[in-house]
This record gives C-alpha cells, structure tokens and sequence, in this order.
C-alpha cells in the first residue's frame, strides 16, 4: 500500500527513583526491562509495517514540542502509528499527544485523548464502569494530603493499595496487598512517599487474572496470568517486577495461558462483561480488559488498557496469534481502522 506511515513513541526516560512499590533488602537484586531494548522493539515494528506499507518512519517525542510538530509536518504522514504513553517518563501526557494529532489533522492508531486520560485514572475508570452497572472492585481514593479515615473504606482485609494515575504496574509488589490497618497506612505513606500522587484502595480479588485483548468489535482468545510456581505467602497480582525484573521471584512464576481454560459458560460471561467495559470507557480500535475472577467466578473488572503493550513477546499480540492473526497483519488492521476514519473522530466518545 502507497499509504506514508509514521511510528510516534515516547523515549524512555524515568522519572521516579523507585518503580517497585517497595524497598529493594540488602539481598536482592534488581534488573529493569522496562527500557531496554526498545530501539530495537521500535525497528522491529518498522520492518513489519514495511511489509504492507511503502513509506515507514518513526518519531521519539520528548518535551520538544516544535521540534516535533515540525517534524510531522515534514513527513506528512496519512497515519500516524500512535505508541506513546509518556513525555519524559510523565504518563500525565499520554492524553495530550492524540491532541496534537487531532489539531495537526492527521489520522492516528488507537484511542483518543478522553478514553486514555479517563482510563489512566483509575478512580474515573471505576466511577464509569459502576455507572454501567459492570462489576469492578470497591475502592476509596485518598489525595496526596488526604488523611485516611478507616470508617470510609466500607471493604474488608485484605485490600491493595495502588498509584490512582499509573500503568504498567509502577508501585505494586507484594507489599501492595494489605492484611490489616497497619499495613495499610504503611503502603499509603510509602507510595505518597516516593511517588507524590493520589492513591487508591481496593477490595482485593483473591482469584484468577484474565487478560481480554480485544481488536474492533472481536474479543481474542483470552489469556490468563497463572500464578501456580509462586510462594504461598506471595500475593498472586501482576507487581512491577512481575511484567519488567527477570530475576525476581515474581517474573520467574507469573506465566502466561492462551487460550485461558475456562468453560463455555464462563468464557461467555467474561468476554461479555470485557465488551461493555471497552465500550463504557469509549475505546476504539483497541484495548486490553484485566478481569479477577472471584472463587465464585464472578468477574471484576480491575482495568481498561487503551493503548496496551503489543510488542512481539506481549499477551495481546499472542491472543492475536491464537486467533490467527500474525504481527504485521495486526498492524495493518490498526492502521486501516485510521484510514477509515477522520483525523478528528468524535464517535466513540461517552458522554460524563
């Protein structure tokens, strides 16, 4: 296809001293993937575009604004491939890109600015779901310098605590999953600590994890996280170390299962409850939906990812596998969702 393609990612750059949710003892060791080897992830995606599309190029943003509007303009693309999810570390502005697109007037992958910014939070991802009526996890959400008042929380132990504007896991390990009120004024004071932000507080699901990738109106075949090889002691949840540390305990026994084993029945429910989670939250495109079964097999949505992971190792792109579709020819489907469309699509958009 003759079609200009531009890959827009953001350069990896931290921003907190501590990714992990905890303090590192004296006796553990630490390696961060969540950076490494990306150039070669960005290279790897433009040889696959190459394959379908004639002109392929690809864009760092960074707090360089005018440089970068100026470099879009130079290439004049008919797509942009929209992979960025920070500026300089800051996931704040992931928003804000898709802006820019919309104001330059060209057509982008993925969702727009409302969907990321209303799933970035986690408070307003729960307030929108509850309003559909599609079951999420109670919750309560403190401001940096809001004191805990336990006759609010109206949840029983255990709970866990996260960053209320985070991805990617920043600030959940083992810790993360409280037992009692010390506990949880000791994770509250450590994230408000090193990350500076609002948190929020969960009912903790005691159960399985399925990841639902979902590609236009099709549901992938479902994944689950099985967490069979962990310690007893450990809290089975998705940590930072778990998605980004090769050698920690977590990232050896949190393996991934596509197709997930789960009935008929079940399945049918759980792709249904992920559907209308993507929909209330006004995804297009795509999206990745994280359920916790209950021991009921009840699901809660935990999360809407609108601009999830698919690098070639990552669980959308294996369920896409699963359902028969290989990498480039993912990538191409996204790009022909943006063709599709006007550069400024209101359609998807839910209203409060």
């Amino acid at each position: 296809m003759k079609n200009k393609i531009l890959v827009c990612y953001n350069d990896p750059v931290s921003l907190y001293d501590n990714y992990l949710g905890k303090e590192l003892s004296s006796n553990e060791e630490f390696t961060d993937l969540s950076e490494k080897g990306f150039s070669q992830q960005i290279d790897f995606i433009k040889n696959e575009l190459e394959k379908n599309f004639s002109e392929v190029y690809t864009l760092g943003f960074n707090r360089d604004i005018l440089s970068i509007i100026n470099s879009i303009k130079n290439i004049n693309p008919d797509v942009i491939v929209n992979f960025v999810e920070s500026i300089d570390g800051d996931a704040e502005y992931e928003s804000h890109v898709t802006g820019l697109y919309e104001l330059l007037g060209i057509r982008y992958t993925g969702n727009y600015g409302f969907c990321l910014a209303n799933c970035l939070s986690k408070t307003r991802t729960k307030q929108i779901l509850s309003s559909h009526k599609i079951s999420t996890p109670k919750f309560l959400t403190l401001a940096v310098n809001e004191k805990l008042e336990e006759s609010k929380l109206n949840m029983s132990f255990p709970l866990i605590v996260k960053l209320a504007r985070e991805d990617a896991s920043i600030g959940i390990s083992e810790l993360s999953v409280v037992k009692d009120s010390a506990e949880l004024k000791r994770q509250i004071n450590f994230l408000r600590k090193n990350y500076k932000q609002s948190v929020i507080i969960e009912e903790y699901i005691e159960g399985r994890e399925i990841n639902v990738s979902i590609l236009g109106d099709k549901v992938l075949p479902l994944s689950e996280i099985r967490f069979d090889g962990l310690p007893e002691n450990y809290p089975k949840i998705i940590t930072y170390e778990a998605k980004w540390s090769p050698n920690s305990i977590y990232y050896k026994n949190t393996v991934p299962k596509c197709p997930a084993d789960v009935s008929d029945k079940l399945r049918i429910k759980i792709e249904q409850i992920a559907y209308e989670a993507f929909n209330a939250l006004g995804c297009r495109d795509y999206a990745r939906v994280d359920i916790r079964l209950s021991n009921k097999n009840v699901p809660y949505v935990i999360e809407v990812n609108p601009n999830p992971d698919i690098s070639v190792d990552s669980g959308f792109v294996r369920s896409a596998s699963y359902a028969g579709l290989n990498y480039s020819d993912l990538l191409k489907t996204l790009v022909e969702f943006a063709l599709n469309r006007k550069a400024y699509d209101t359609t998807f958009a839910v209203e409060g």
